[in-house]
């Protein structure tokens, strides 16, 4: 059996924090991004002589890039104009980026959630009348949390990191990193 090309592969939703209401949406051919990076701190100990202790330091997250999208519900743009010139500057939705499998794009294969996001970029299409029609050409979001959901897993292991992971956002039950560890 082969694979079906599909050329929207990713799912994104935009919903309010207080009441998970949906805002806005798309589905996008590319998105990168996807990345978490700590500070490591090191402490030179006395008597120590060798290595230094390394510590965990605090945790960054790149800017989410979403390329080459369309959308249904058509609020991205109107999202990104609130945020930049009316009274809401800076206003915050959380989000879901679900990874849709080859064969069947109903069937999530992976759910990266965002906490906090805030559209930084948004670029159009290039008007032309013989190009193909995309909507959004990129949409770029800036995040405080980063947490990533097996839907179709029967363990609902997940790797979290950032605010979002720390209060407990959705169905992640953290890693097991050993005996009596979790």
């Amino acid at each position: 059996m082969t694979d079906l090309f599909i050329p929207y592969r990713f799912k994104v939703s935009l919903y309010l924090q207080d009441n998970g209401q949906l805002i806005c949406g798309g589905s996008f051919s590319e998105v990168s991004g996807l990345e978490a990076s700590m500070e490591v701190k090191t402490l030179r100990e006395g008597g120590r002589n060798y290595g230094e202790v390394q510590l965990a330091g605090q945790t960054t997250f790149a800017a989410v890039a979403l390329k080459r999208g369309v959308t249904d519900i058509g609020d991205l743009w109107s999202w990104f104009d609130i945020t930049t010139q009316q009274a809401n500057y800076g206003y915050r939705l959380s989000g879901e980026i679900d990874v849709l499998a080859p064969g069947d794009p109903e069937k999530v294969l992976l759910r990266w959630k965002l906490t906090n996001c805030m559209a930084t970029k948004f670029k159009g299409p290039d008007l032309s009348a013989t190009a193909a029609q995309i909507a959004i050409e990129e949409l770029e979001l800036v995040h405080e949390g980063l947490s990533l959901e097996r839907p179709d897993s029967n363990k609902g292991r997940a790797g979290s990191a950032g605010a979002g992971a720390a209060a407990g956002a959705g169905a992640s039950t953290g890693v097991n990193l050993g005996t009596g560890v979790k």
